[in-house]
């Protein structure tokens, strides 16, 4: 091959559930129709990687219309999920539908051979995260689940602060997430009104703890002890249509995790909150040589050093600005939309093995602190989170 030849490698994509909000924002736009706009993913030998997506759901005619929109093949569309996966020139199967639907689908992808991409959690339960994760070991497959926020900006700078030793012996984590999610009365609600009901696989629980899961693993130390408390704070909701129904799932969690190495995290989400703070999910990392607050984009500091002295004196007013007592972290480098940088990551570890981690084991955790965090708050205690294998 002469070094101005490129060979592009083809990697055909199933891609189940674009239609919805998440699939298709992150997952078809800013990542895979993102990738091909800046030319593929150059593996610097010559080949670049082509994603070539397949439209998969129940409503054809909303698949074939974005297809026509962002300028794919009409004809790559399909509401027959077993044909799809009975093609033998599609690569990857993806799934970002609903909770409920998605262990059955990717246990048919996995029996038909297919490498495996998928939204989070990966199943309703622990037992079906778990029985997924082998099914893809046995089959020899390659498997990943998407864990976007660890690409964050925000994060990363973290990641940086933690890996150069700023913060000392790591105290405490304590996060903040959520949003006011209308009822849908006065104003339509921003969130599907199935993540209300408990029956349709919602709930902020099964959503976020999955997030926090990895996070917290990835960053501070496994998670060894959870305790939850759980609301639903608004009772009652419209749906689409404009109809009342009752709301049966968790819209507020409160978690306090313990995690190995001794850091204590607490977690509040809420679909319930006004916010007040910088951005709509925000993480204080405190530790003896200093603290850091990240979010999704920015992260400030306040070394040891130049700590303030406060001192409690209800009697007089404030004079001082906290806030304006923090340092910002520069970027130091350009940050790509998270969800795009982790399905190039993925593709690599599928045509070049290149090394990637988080699997559907490390999904399957997620799913276990889900179900431990509702489990907590059911019974009112804390509970040990024991180490998942295969």
């Amino acid at each position: 091959m002469s070094a101005s030849a490129t060979e592009r490698r083809t990697i055909k994509i199933a891609m189940n559930g674009v239609t919805g909000r998440m699939g298709y924002r992150q997952h078809l736009v800013r990542s895979i129709l993102a990738i091909r706009e800046q030319g593929g993913i150059d593996l610097g030998d010559g080949t670049v990687i082509w994603p070539e997506p397949v439209l998969v759901g129940r409503r054809e005619h909303a698949l074939r219309e974005l297809a026509v929109r962002h300028g794919l093949d009409p004809a790559a569309v399909s509401t027959d999920l077993d044909a799809v996966l009975a093609d033998d020139t599609v690569d990857i199967y993806f799934d970002a539908q609903v909770t409920q639907a998605r262990e059955s689908a990717i246990g048919k992808a996995i029996a038909a051979g297919k490498h495996i991409y998928t939204e989070k959690p990966t199943a309703t339960g622990l037992d079906g995260a778990l029985a997924l994760a082998r099914q893809a070991a046995d089959a020899g497959i390659k498997h990943g689940v998407v864990q976007d926020k660890l690409f964050l900006p925000g994060l990363l700078k973290l990641r940086r602060l933690i890996d150069s030793g700023f913060f000392g012996r790591i105290l405490s984590v304590r996060g903040e997430f959520g949003y006011w999610v209308f009822e849908g009365d006065l104003q339509p609600a921003q969130r599907p009104s199935w993540n209300y009901r408990s029956e349709d696989g919602g709930g902020i629980v099964v959503d976020m703890f999955p997030h926090w899961e990895y996070l917290l693993h990835e960053l501070f130390g496994r998670v060894e002890t959870v305790q939850a408390l759980t609301a639903t704070h608004i009772p009652e909701r419209w749906d689409e249509k404009g109809e009342r129904y009752t709301a049966t799932a968790d819209d507020s969690a409160y978690g306090v995790f313990q995690l190995a190495g001794g850091v204590v995290a607490q977690i509040n989400s809420s679909w319930s909150v006004r916010v007040n703070r910088d951005e709509l999910v925000e993480f204080q990392v405190d530790g003896t040589e200093g603290s850091a607050v990240a979010g999704l984009r920015d992260c400030r500091i306040q070394h040891r050093s130049t700590t303030p002295k406060p001192v409690w004196n209800p009697d007089l007013p404030n004079g001082e600005s906290f806030r304006d007592q923090w340092q910002q972290v520069p970027d130091n480098a350009e940050f790509d939309n998270g969800f795009k940088a982790q399905w190039e990551l993925f593709l690599r570890h599928v045509v070049t093995d290149a090394p990637y981690e988080w699997d559907l084991l490390a999904g399957a955790r997620g799913v276990q602190l889900a179900d431990l965090g509702l489990r907590s708050a059911a019974e009112g205690r804390r509970l040990d989170v024991p180490e998942v294998r295969l």
